[in-house]
């Protein structure tokens, strides 16, 4: 079903992005140019906008996994099905065409539709050239991240071998500072309700935060980290 065929019903998130700290700012033109062309796109077609993330000095060319702003849109995405996301254009999304449609790759996974301010849908799969960019560009992450994976446990072996000690890799959750600790808060707050009822994971993950327990990136937990917590048994002395 076309995105806009249940007009009126519809809900989406917009996502704003400006690539320079000069643009950044409730005066600046290019965060309010962009607010304005999602604001009238929505209302001509009858969306109800019910959140907004903007990336705030980053470039286009900047991976779509680094932005903070998308992390966030991504995190509202999973947590309370909505399902379009409307940008003016698709150069506020990526400028860097590769980057561009490995993050459309990322929103059609999840069942997304990208609209841009002039109606243009970004995840339409009907055009062959689209289609053929994102399996070449999904083609070439996949190959980047073997090699980036490959290169690192081969490091992270190399040392092992020199010092016979674990060096590098994903942390688990008892290695974290506090992480036994951490995880028996997590599963406390996920267990016991709050106004009778059981908080979300992504509430979990805003406790935990606000305890001080974050990401090794020093960002908040995602759904999947606060799940794989909750069914990991705590490591208590």
């Amino acid at each position: 079903m076309d995105a806009l065929s249940s007009k009126g019903n519809l809900k989406a998130v917009a996502y704003l992005r400006t690539s320079s700290s000069a643009n950044v700012g409730a005066d600046k033109d290019s965060e309010r140019r962009q607010r304005e062309a999602i604001d009238a796109f929505a209302k001509r077609s009858g969306i109800a906008i019910v959140d907004e993330f903007y990336d705030a000095a980053v470039s286009g060319a900047d991976p779509i996994e680094t932005r903070p702003g998308f992390a966030a849109l991504l995190d509202r995405i999973e947590s309370n099905g909505v399902r379009t996301v409307i940008v003016e254009d698709a150069s506020r999304f990526a400028r860097n065409v590769l980057v561009q449609e490995l993050g459309i790759l990322a929103l059609i996974a999840r069942g997304v539709t990208v609209l841009t301010s002039s109606g243009d849908d970004l995840t339409n799969t009907d055009d062959e050239f689209k289609v053929a960019m994102r399996q070449i560009a999904g083609t070439f992450a996949q190959l980047e991240k073997a090699r980036l994976v490959r290169k690192l446990k081969a490091a992270r072996e190399r040392k092992h071998r020199e010092t016979g000690k674990k060096v590098g890799g994903r942390k688990n959750y008892a290695e974290i500072e506090g992480g036994s600790e951490m995880i028996v808060l997590a599963r406390k707050l996920h267990r016991y309700p709050v106004n009778g009822k059981r908080r979300s994971l992504n509430e979990v993950a805003d406790a935990l935060a606000e305890a001080g327990y974050l990401s090794s990136a020093g960002t908040r937990f995602t759904r999947a980290a606060v799940t794989r917590m909750l069914e990991r048994k705590p490591e208590v002395n």
